[in-house]
């Protein structure tokens, strides 16, 4: 038997059809992602997470020599949240990504797996999705209300 999966999103076509809190998530996320540390891939992401409490916590990619020792722009900003906030749940993750020597790329950029699998550790923690947006720096943006939407067939400790 076949089946299907349907991925429920909302599509932007650009950063001016975002509401007002949308935009400066995807602000702050553009900023972080020019402080990215990427030597290696010349590929900058930025993150801006949204807190409960109103609170906006910032981070970027973060590269190594060692290429797997680094870490996503998502899941450095979603562990530094966890570990200064343990008890503010996390609403919203804004990414931005593209490579550096491009500010014009349009092409969203989504988390990648590992940052995914990091994400829904945390929607799982806090028993509340985390809405998820990913776009370009100029161009097109994504989001879905949950990341078990980018990961439907998920990982987590239910299966422990």
């Amino acid at each position: 038997m076949n089946k299907q999966i349907v991925i429920p999103y909302r599509y932007f076509s650009s950063s001016a059809e975002l509401d007002d809190i949308e935009k400066e998530l995807f602000q702050k996320a553009s900023a972080a992602r020019d402080k990215a540390y990427a030597p290696y891939s010349d590929f900058n992401v930025g993150c801006a997470i949204l807190l409960d409490n109103g609170k906006i916590i910032t981070g970027s990619n973060q590269e190594n020599a060692a290429f797997p020792s680094g870490l996503c722009a998502e899941r450095a900003t979603i562990f530094w949240t966890a570990a200064n906030y343990p008890d503010v749940r996390i609403n919203k993750i804004f990414v931005v990504g593209g490579p550096n020597a491009s500010t014009e790329s349009t092409t969203a950029i989504p988390p990648c797996g590992a940052c995914r699998q990091s994400i829904l550790e945390y929607e799982s923690r806090q028993e509340h999705e985390i809405e998820i947006y990913f776009g370009a720096v100029e161009g097109e943006i994504f989001m879905t209300k949950s990341v078990s939407a980018l990961l439907p067939f998920s990982f987590d400790s239910t299966f422990l």
